[in-house]
């Protein structure tokens, strides 16, 4: 019995003095009480040390009583890289069980072809929604099946995270403070990663592909992405930095997503497909950002060619179409009236879906200048996109859920 109060006195004793050893062993107790079915967090040094206490005698039973097993050498290799928000990271050298956190981040591991190591997902990935463009999502239906870690856009539930057991958390758009509070709670090493895009941030996207790339080790995968998309932009690129200015046709999208559908009002003055052909976008004078145009001033642009955005068609009234076909000013618009107007798919879906941006690009490259695309045909195009970063050919899918207007001369 003095034995046994001379441990809980040596215990107590670096509870309290050596903050570094309360800290790990509140996250080791708190992974126990998950496991065993607690729901509730170690509060303060005291309750940590009786626990932990209790925790040492328990296992001093079960060896006293005989317990034996062959040992095992469970030590794993670790390596140290550094995320995109500057940290330093301890991570295991080839994980074999990892999550991914926030708006994309999974889009990014499938696209590494490494998305048979989760052990979870967000609630997003259960597929209830009625639209859904996510080309990664839809060739890859099994996402349904796995279990929850926490809701969409970066909500995590550390219990279940800790349930689940992975070696690492990814997790994109959080701040330095969000990640090591994920990872002190969870005792589970976070990769804090920037989304990123192929338009003036495309280097920070390559750079997050690249961490991610040399934690799961798909260095090679991750070049052959890169160089993918770099092609594909100096492709349409080459296809159309020629054609003079004189002859360079105005455009106009509108309808696009947003946190949500919107109206022929809702415009990106930076649309990434009209940059890359080189499209004379007449919204361009208002930033990069998407943003809202009043009607009176797309009647004034009243460009050549008017796109619009298939997201818009969840509104289910008033969409950007309806307004097209019933607004008395958007009826006297040219494009209306020549009947040039088309249906783009959604990129903005959960985050952007940078292949549906190139695929977006190359139809949009096919109706402005037909003659420097005449080789396209721009569903096949997006089909070989698709097939490339997951397996599987997935636009007729994809623009099932939209009616199947993707991709096509609207009717107005």
């Amino acid at each position: 019995m003095l034995q046994l109060k001379n441990l809980s006195s040596v215990i107590k004793d670096r509870f309290y003095k050596n903050s570094s050893t309360y800290q790990k062993n509140v996250i080791l107790i708190n992974r126990i009480l998950i496991l065993f079915g607690g729901g509730v967090f170690i509060k303060n040094k005291k309750m940590c040390a009786n626990i932990f206490i209790i925790a040492v005698l328990v296992a001093a039973m079960f060896l006293s009583a005989g317990c034996t097993s062959n040992t095992t050498d469970t030590s794993q290799k670790t390596m140290k890289i550094t995320d995109s928000l500057g940290r330093e990271v301890t991570v295991p050298v080839n994980p074999t069980k990892v999550i991914c956190s926030g708006s994309g981040c999974l889009r990014y591991l499938t696209y590494l072809q490494a998305h048979d190591k989760i052990v979870g997902v967000d609630d997003i990935e259960k597929g209830t929604s009625k639209f859904d463009a996510r080309p990664y999502a839809i060739a890859n239906r099994q996402f349904r099946d796995y279990p929850i870690f926490g809701e969409f856009r970066g909500k995590d539930d550390p219990e279940k995270i800790i349930a689940l057991n992975p070696q690492i958390i990814f997790k994109v758009q959080t701040t330095i403070e969000d990640a090591d509070k994920l990872q002190t709670k969870t005792g589970i090493p976070v990769v804090a990663l920037n989304y990123g895009d192929l338009g003036k941030n495309r280097s920070e996207m390559y750079k997050t592909w690249r961490i991610m790339a040399k934690v799961m080790n798909k260095e090679a995968r991750v070049e052959e992405v890169i160089s993918f998309f770099d092609k594909g932009i100096e492709d349409l690129n080459n296809r159309t930095k020629d054609v003079p200015e004189s002859q360079r046709k105005s455009v106009y999208i509108g309808g696009v997503a947003r946190a949500g559908p919107h109206g022929l009002h809702s415009t990106e003055p930076g649309y990434p497909p009209f940059i890359f052909v080189n499209a004379n976008n007449v919204a361009s004078a208002l930033g990069s950002q998407g943003t809202e145009v009043a009607k009176e001033k797309i009647v004034e642009w009243d460009p050549d060619i008017l796109f619009v955005d298939i997201a818009t068609i969840q509104l289910e009234t008033d969409t950007a179409i309806d307004e097209l076909k019933k607004d008395s000013a958007y009826k006297k618009l040219s494009a209306v009236k020549s009947g040039e107007v088309y249906a783009v798919i959604p990129y903005n879906w959960y985050n952007a879906n940078q292949g549906s941006v190139l695929a977006d690009a190359y139809f949009v490259g096919k109706v402005i200048y037909p003659e420097k695309f005449s080789d396209i045909d721009p569903v096949k195009k997006a089909d070989e996109i698709y097939t490339f970063l997951f397996g599987k050919a997935v636009f007729s899918e994809l623009n099932s859920e939209f009616n199947n207007i993707g991709f096509k001369k609207l009717d107005i």
